[in-house]
């Protein structure tokens, strides 16, 4: 079967739970022998075609314009998508859903739409506006959460499968803790909380920063580490100088994924002070 999955961002910029979950369900999905064609934003210095363990990858240029760069940008990802002439179509977020639903009208394709997260809970108004359009014309909807399915049928009332994220445990076999603390420097004795994520408001983290002067207070030899990056770190990097906590918050930056399992196994506790979420990635990262 030829699939196309279409998702705003993807690795290896973005590597939030949305971008990470499409990259594997497109690399597991080639595997089983189909072809899988991915469509995506372009990011500097990739390239426009691409593969990639099997799938392939189109990236398109998205002029941040509003409206007028959203338009050009579906309009681009149709084409594409009348180019691929797939048998299905698999959109990752209600958010761009449009150029799918062209695509059934005019060229009678079916799709499924997996609602992820912020395109449910927070949708600015012209996604809202959209919701019950696309939803009601999708072949199947998927939800991440019970309670996903429930605020998606709010919007339109029909069947809704629910069929939560997963990860590959294969990632988090014999790693030694050692090492891995001795790859992020702890020091023995040290109590270390975890963040793994995008920087940025949603994510909550300045909550995080300003419960570490408490616990500080309480306790000295606890650290702080934030894995990510994102639109808040310099706001975050001031905060941590103002509350004078630069001893025991650590800024890692950016990571591959297959680097998260030796933070989670060099870690004592992991938090996640999100103000909204859908069915996050590495929160299974965290347990397993």
């Amino acid at each position: 079967m030829r699939i196309a999955i279409t998702v705003p961002l993807f690795p290896p910029k973005w590597l939030a739970g949305t971008e990470i979950a499409t990259y594997n369900i497109a690399k597991h999905l080639a595997r089983r022998g189909h072809e899988v064609h991915v469509i995506t934003s372009l990011d500097e210095g990739l390239p426009k075609e691409s593969i990639e363990e099997g799938f392939y990858v189109h990236r398109i240029f998205w002029r941040k314009i509003r409206f007028a760069g959203v338009i050009s940008f579906w309009t681009k990802v149709f084409l594409i998508l009348r180019k691929v002439n797939p048998d299905m179509i698999h959109v990752q977020s209600i958010g761009i859903c449009i150029p799918a639903f062209m695509a059934n009208k005019l060229l009678r394709k079916p799709y499924v739409i997996w609602g992820q997260g912020s395109d449910v809970y927070l949708p600015g108004k012209f996604i809202k506006s959209i919701s019950k359009l696309v939803l009601k014309n999708a072949n199947t909807v998927i939800a991440l959460t019970g309670d996903m399915k429930r605020e998606m049928q709010k919007l339109c009332d029909r069947d809704i499968l629910v069929i939560p994220n997963g990860i590959d445990l294969s990632s988090f076999g014999d790693l030694s803790r050692k090492k891995a603390r001795s790859k992020l420097q702890i020091k023995d004795g040290e109590k270390v909380i975890l963040f793994v994520g995008t920087l940025r408001p949603v994510k909550g983290i300045r909550y995080l920063i300003e419960a570490m002067r408490i616990i500080k207070d309480k306790n000295e030899h606890i650290k702080l580490v934030l894995v990510g990056d994102g639109e808040e770190r310099e706001y975050l990097k001031k905060l941590v100088k103002e509350l004078i906590l630069e001893e025991c918050v650590r800024f890692i930056g950016k990571l591959p994924n297959e680097k998260v399992p030796e933070c989670m196994t060099a870690s004592d506790v992991f938090v996640l002070p999100s103000l909204s979420e859908g069915f996050p990635v590495v929160i299974l990262e965290a347990m397993a």
